[in-house]
């Protein structure tokens, strides 16, 4: 839900329920990073309460634009990180497929050695 103005659209503060510190920190990052913002931050107006709130001022365009935009920007980060993660974990059980290969190979000729001898 979005709190502002109809006359200044520089500046609203967006409520999100069922959400805490872990999206509301992403999101003020991705905000931070958006030259068009000045003043972004959030609150949690209760412990007990799962909502957050995320204040945004920007410097000419229409708040509500620029926190769509660190949206889908902190969506493309996550998904970056996702496939990265997951082409990582790839590589480590090839690689661990590639060892236990030459170690079950090792194993053979070790074998093979000490049945001839």
């Amino acid at each position: 839900m979005e709190h502002g103005s109809f006359q200044d659209q520089t500046a609203s503060t967006f409520s999100l329920a069922d959400e805490d510190h872990t999206l509301a920190n992403s999101l003020r990052f991705a905000l931070n990073q958006d030259p068009r913002v000045t003043v972004c931050g959030y609150s949690i107006p209760h412990p007990a309460d799962a909502r957050v709130n995320i204040r945004v001022q920007t410097t000419g365009d229409p708040a509500s634009e620029v926190f769509k935009d660190a949206c889908q920007d902190l969506m493309l980060m996550c998904q970056h990180v996702r496939s990265t993660f997951d082409q990582v974990v790839a590589d480590f059980k090839k690689t661990r497929e590639l060892e236990g290969a030459e170690d079950r190979k090792t194993a053979q000729d070790l074998e093979t050695m000490s049945i001839k001898d």
